[in-house]
């Protein structure tokens, strides 16, 4: 399986400006606005609210000019008092319809995110384990947290912003060109330089920036490693590197983040530079035109108040390109998981409630303890639990070979366990049985039907299973329980902790079953997760039991106390159980049936009284193994490792050889033994 990756830091939302362009700026956009489009009534009247907003903004310096003109210069102070109270009119309405589009903005932001939100989760769901094995947990997080957060500013306050700023751009154009085109040529001239600045210094600062998130991402990461690895760096006495190390990322970060933020901050004084210059040679120019009749005093007044405007939208534009393009690319990075494959499932047979009539089946809506697969064309086979693997043969990479042509069964009421080392497939042979993966050879049939043709969460309800990583959710104990079985009542609930030997230490917390436990249930031992983990499985009460690992990683008095309630819970005729695990002395108080697994290969399943019966362990030097006739040792030996040989116990003659000592194998000496054989 692969490992689960910790997320990286934080970088993808606006406020580190080293973003990730999009790659299909067109389709992602197109996609967005299909989500954004569904408000369409609400996004005509934005339209029609920012465009009265931006005539007001345009309009309320054009009116100067009639006030100097008509009002001001011939002293018309009760005209000019009208004007005044029309330009606050005018003032208002402009604030009006601004308020009121930004406040339908945020109902469409907040809405179109939540259900863009509701959508990623749903699609989250939809995906098969290998995709979460291939993310970063921590990646597939920040999408729901950084990315819809820069998707919604975009929304909330980018998008209108950048409309309304090209049209009170335009408008302010068309009205400059109105009044004078020779001082509008001048103010295009320096628009340029200012886009020149833009572009030049923007540039830079993009580049910087992403240097500084790398720098930030870096130096996150180590201080996580540190404040995690506290305990080792004090035992091996690393503090004097640590902080050495430290300090280098920590300069890097600086150098970074001084870039950035000067390029950053030379954007504006630019910007303001050239805007002032621009107007003190308008001003020169406008009041020679003035001197010279060619252009009046209201209209020089007016179109000064254009220049100090005109560079404005420019600058917010340029502004909130960034923050368009990271919610473009953030909004690319959502859709990338909505448009992966999802789990696929043609699987037809279902899983029903039936009543025993006899050999006869009756499917029902009542709770009557049997389960029954309804096939396509209705026939109903009685669920037994007869779990068999025939020459299955899987690869997680279709590379590396994880089970090579493994076949076994586990029959109506067996207790097969899985022992190897670590990695030798124990936890794939479940994985395929839920068909978290398919396999690409052979078969696997459960009570004779093969798996691919049950639907997947008939075929999961069928099972339950009790991992080493007990994962438990925020909310009561009893609602963890019940996760077994959303419709389990409260006495099943209790039932089931009693059956997995929890209920004594769950009555002697705060609040018993509605105790509240929040992060992976922290507040717990380890024994105590385990047994809500076989209480969650009990509730279920499927046909056949899986247990990966269940005992690994606990203390010998948990180990042995899960054990006893696994024993007790597992006695049931009515349960098949499938167990993995490395401790084979876990294996043999619970298992009929050992299954070695060795790099991915069955070298023997067999029954465990068989398996005692069958091999012994002959001990003796190289020298005595020597001595033995040549058709004894073919005759009696398994397998030849040194001066260890398993061979059948009973061979008396064996044993009455001097230096030779001949003793019943234990599990662990069999599967060395096999393991060096094969």
């Amino acid at each position: 399986m692969a490992e689960q990756k910790r997320g990286g830091p934080r970088g993808h939302g606006p406020q580190g400006h080293g973003f990730q362009r999009p790659k299909d700026f067109r389709g992602t956009v197109s996609k967005l606005l299909r989500y954004i489009g569904r408000y369409k009534a609400a996004l005509v009247v934005v339209f029609i609210c920012l465009v009265i907003s931006s005539v007001g903004s345009v309009m309320s310096s054009y009116l100067l000019k009639p006030i100097i003109n008509d009002y001001i210069l011939v002293g018309d102070f009760a005209g000019l008092l009208k004007m005044l109270a029309l330009l606050l009119g005018l003032f208002l309405l402009s604030g009006l319809c601004s308020y009121a589009y930004a406040r339908i903005m945020v109902h469409i932001s907040q809405r179109t995110v939540a259900q863009m939100r509701q959508d990623l989760f749903d699609k989250l769901q939809d995906l098969p384990l290998r995709y979460f094995d291939t993310h970063q947990s921590g990646d597939l997080m920040s999408r729901f947290t950084n990315d819809m957060d820069t998707v919604s500013e975009m929304i909330n306050s980018s998008f209108a912003s950048v409309v309304s700023c090209a049209l009170t751009f335009i408008g302010i154009v068309v009205m400059m060109l109105y009044m004078n085109w020779v001082l509008t040529l001048i103010t295009f001239a320096f628009l340029v330089l200012m886009l020149l600045v833009v572009k030049g210094v923007g540039g830079r600062s993009r580049v910087s920036f992403q240097a500084q998130q790398q720098a930030l991402g870096a130096m996150n990461g180590y201080i996580e490693e540190m404040v995690e690895g506290q305990k080792v760096i004090k035992v091996f006495n690393h503090e004097s590197k640590a902080i050495a190390q430290f300090s280098g990322l920590n300069d890097s970060y600086r150098d970074a983040a001084t870039a950035a933020q000067t390029y950053s901050g030379a954007m504006m004084p630019a910007m303001a530079n050239l805007s002032r210059i621009d107007y003190a040679v308008t001003c020169c120019v406008g009041g020679l035109l003035a001197i010279g009749g060619m252009f009046d005093v209201g209209s020089l007044g007016a179109y000064l108040l254009y220049v100090k405007q005109v560079s404005q939208p420019i600058s917010q534009i340029s502004q909130q390109v960034n923050v368009l393009l990271a919610a473009v690319a953030g909004a690319e990075r959502i859709f990338a998981v909505m448009e992966a494959e999802p789990e696929v499932d043609e699987g037809k047979t279902v899983i029903v409630r039936v009543e025993k009539h006899g050999d006869a089946l009756t499917e029902t809506n009542h709770r009557t303890g049997c389960w029954a697969w309804k096939k396509p064309d209705g026939t109903l086979v009685e669920l037994k639990g007869d779990v068999r693997f025939d020459h299955v043969t899987f690869s997680y990479d279709g590379e590396k070979t994880v089970l090579n042509d493994v076949s076994l069964f586990a029959k109506p009421g067996q207790k097969i366990a899985f022992v190897g080392s670590t990695g030798a497939g124990k936890t794939t042979i479940t994985n395929l049985i839920n068909r978290f993966y398919d396999v690409q050879e052979g078969t696997i049939t459960y009570d004779g039907i093969d798996v691919r043709d049950i639907q997947k969460d008939s075929l999961r309800r069928s099972l339950g299973m009790v991992l080493q990583d007990t994962h438990l959710f925020t909310g009561t104990i009893a609602d963890n329980i019940r996760y077994g079985r959303l419709d389990a009542t409260d006495e099943e609930v209790r039932a089931a902790a009693k059956l997995a030997n929890a209920d004594s230490f769950i009555r002697h917390l705060p609040q018993g079953y509605d105790t509240v436990i929040t992060g992976d249930g922290g507040s717990l031992s380890q024994g105590e997760r385990q047994l809500l983990a076989i209480a969650r499985a009990a509730v279920a009460d499927p046909p056949v039991m899986v247990l990966d690992e269940a005992t690994s990683g606990l203390d010998p008095a948990a180990r042995s106390e899960i054990l006893d309630i696994l024993l007790d819970f597992i006695q049931d005729e009515r349960h098949s159980v499938l167990l993995s695990s490395h401790i084979t002395t876990d294996l043999e108080q619970i298992a009929d049936t050992i299954a070695y697994l060795h790099h991915g290969q069955l070298l023997f399943a067999k029954n465990k009284d068989d398996l005692m019966e069958e091999y012994g362990i002959l001990r003796c030097s190289q020298q005595d193994l020597d001595r033995l006739p040549p058709e004894w040792i073919a005759a009696t030996c398994r397998t030849a490792a040194g001066c260890e040989s398993l061979v059948h116990p009973r061979v008396s003659v064996l044993r009455a050889l001097p230096g030779v000592v001949c003793d019943a194998a234990s599990i662990d000496d069999i599967m060395r033994l096999t393991s060096k054989e094969g």
